[in-house]
């Protein structure tokens, strides 16, 4: 762990909040600050200080003052023009262009066609090459997914920076998982909702009763398999269902703060008002994108590592990780497997974004996942700004934080990869 954040801090010239949160799994972090460093700071198609203003432009479209705030002092750092600070029309119009890209991938990604790949490869002036948008992609999708983590995780900036430890709203005070990294365990472990009345008892029987479900599902997985026109009509009422799943939260339990942040952010956007949407609002429909049709493993990762070399490697590393990483723990629970879990919340997350996996029985998500934990989860994953102490402390109750933030982990890198395939769909249909 000391060697973690020795390699950490090397690499940032800080110990970031985000690094004391992952430290909880220190695999999975050692993967993530090779990711990023090679993203950030290593031979690639993108200048430096590019590639932290795009950074900018990915975390403001999330609110997140943490995220960009750092990235202003890195932008700075690598001598980048302070002007472009004043707001996105200040930037050279290559990145502006970037801005309708950034907007579509962190809000509804499956809106993403190879139109929008053709405009900025074929713009008359400052168009962007394959390599060049490939490495912009991987960065918006890297940054729209780090933002959820920050508000997944109630991260909020070091004392030395701009709004440190005076971030959030009263709402959300005390709510900050790096205190209890920093060894601080004034938070009680025992988590409590909002009424401050759950008994232990209560939360004893919910994870006894996922337990329960967990052995139940897998009885049934072995007794019988549902078929190809079962499984994809349980798919289609998932993602239905998924569409009515919001908090039911008052405003006032949001960070309204966050609004109007103390670094006005939305400076580094256009469009404020445009934001996440469910895909089958108004009759709408999106055709489901079919995992069997173009995955991450047979056509992203190839596309990615040649066109930015290593990089599909490291990502693909990062996911296999997240999916993967269990101690074989549940709460108080040793030995065991919790692959059926992690399987749901990760297909879970793909459905919401309208992504099949035709060998999955959606059936499952609804025996695994409860309504607060499902609330949480498309909080962190669509409107991170949204996440308030409530809705973390209201799923799951009798988990440890390390388990907690290991749900985040899950989150975004579920997330991330959601968004590459829309995206390195449409440039593979562009390329072709």
């Amino acid at each position: 762990m000391h060697a973690l954040f020795a390699d950490s801090f090397a690499a940032l010239g800080r110990l970031d909040n985000i690094t004391l949160v992952m430290v909880f799994h220190p695999q999975y972090l050692e993967s993530f600050l090779k990711t990023q460093h090679y993203l950030l700071q290593m031979d690639g198609p993108l200048p430096l200080h590019y590639r932290h203003y795009i950074g900018i432009m990915a975390a403001a479209r999330h609110q997140c003052s943490y995220l960009v705030n750092l990235h202003v002092n890195d932008f700075l750092h690598v001598g980048g023009d302070p002007k472009w600070l004043n707001g996105l029309e200040n930037a050279p119009q290559k990145l502006q262009n970037l801005g309708e890209l950034n907007k579509v991938l962190a809000h509804r990604p499956w809106l993403i066609t190879k139109e929008h790949i053709e405009g900025l490869l074929k713009a008359e002036e400052h168009s962007w090459s394959l390599a060049e948008l490939v490495h912009a992609v991987v960065l918006l999708t890297h940054y729209h997914s780090l933002a959820s983590f920050t508000f997944g995780c109630g991260i909020s900036p070091e004392i030395h920076c701009d709004g440190g430890h005076t971030f959030r709203s009263p709402s959300v005070s005390n709510y900050c998982i790096c205190d209890i990294a920093n060894g601080n365990h004034n938070v009680d472990e025992m988590q409590v909702n909002s009424a401050g009345n759950v008994s232990v008892s209560d939360s004893f029987f919910e994870v006894e009763a996922l337990m329960e479900k967990m052995k139940q599902l897998q009885e049934c997985r072995d007794e019988e398999e549902a078929s190809q026109e079962e499984m994809a009509s349980r798919f289609e009422i998932e993602k239905r269902e998924s569409m009515f799943v919001f908090s039911s939260g008052k405003s006032s339990d949001y960070n309204d703060e966050e609004v109007t942040p103390a670094r006005d952010v939305s400076r580094h956007f256009e469009d404020t008002s445009y934001g996440y949407k469910d895909f089958s609002r108004h009759g709408m429909h999106v055709p489901t994108f079919r995992v069997q049709d173009y995955c991450w493993e047979d056509h992203g990762y190839s596309l990615v590592n040649r066109l930015y070399p290593d990089v599909g490697q490291l990502i693909d590393e990062k996911f296999h990780i997240a999916y993967n990483l269990t101690y074989n723990t549940m709460a108080m629970h040793k030995d065991v497997d919790t692959s059926m879990l992690r399987r749901a919340i990760w297909n879970y997350i793909h459905c919401m974004f309208g992504i099949r996996y035709d060998d999955y029985d959606y059936g499952e998500i609804n025996q695994l996942l409860d309504r607060s934990f499902k609330v949480y989860i498309k909080t962190v994953v669509c409107t991170p700004e949204k996440v308030t102490k409530r809705m973390y402390d209201s799923f799951w109750r009798q988990f440890k934080h390390s388990e907690k933030v290991h749900v985040n982990l899950l989150l975004i890198e579920a997330r991330m990869q959601a968004e590459l395939l829309y995206a390195l769909r449409a440039i593979t249909r562009y390329m072709t």
